[in-house]
């Protein structure tokens, strides 16, 4: 019962759904999202950690970034999300998230850039 009630206090925050709705389409780093949702490092990072705890999100570090991504051993999480992304049309902030992705390559470069100089 424990991982049910986990699940939907998760899902009970905005920024939480946008980070995972993002990262049911491809693994993000923290600036990558930073860009797309255009919201704060701190609160990015702060709810990642909080989806981490409860494992629904796992990381990997890839040189000086570290990456985002689903647990997708988790079927609950991924059916309620398969749910919400087929009928993506009814959320117009996700929807626009998901548009905004393109951008997720700009910022990482904008990052290697700027610590190149």
């Amino acid at each position: 019962m424990d991982k049910l009630v986990n699940l939907f206090k998760v899902l009970s925050d905005e920024t939480r759904i946008r980070i995972l709705n993002l990262l049911y389409h491809r693994k993000l780093c923290v600036c990558q999202m930073q860009g797309i949702l255009e919201e704060s490092q701190p609160k990015i990072s702060k709810h990642l950690s909080k989806l981490k705890d409860k494992g629904f999100v796992k990381d990997e570090r890839q040189e000086q970034f570290i990456f985002y991504y689903l647990d997708n051993e988790n079927q609950m999480l991924k059916g309620i999300l398969d749910n919400i992304i087929s009928s993506i049309d009814d959320y117009s902030v996700l929807k626009k998230d998901i548009e905004r992705l393109p951008i997720a390559e700009e910022c990482i470069n904008e990052k290697i850039k700027s610590q190149n100089i």
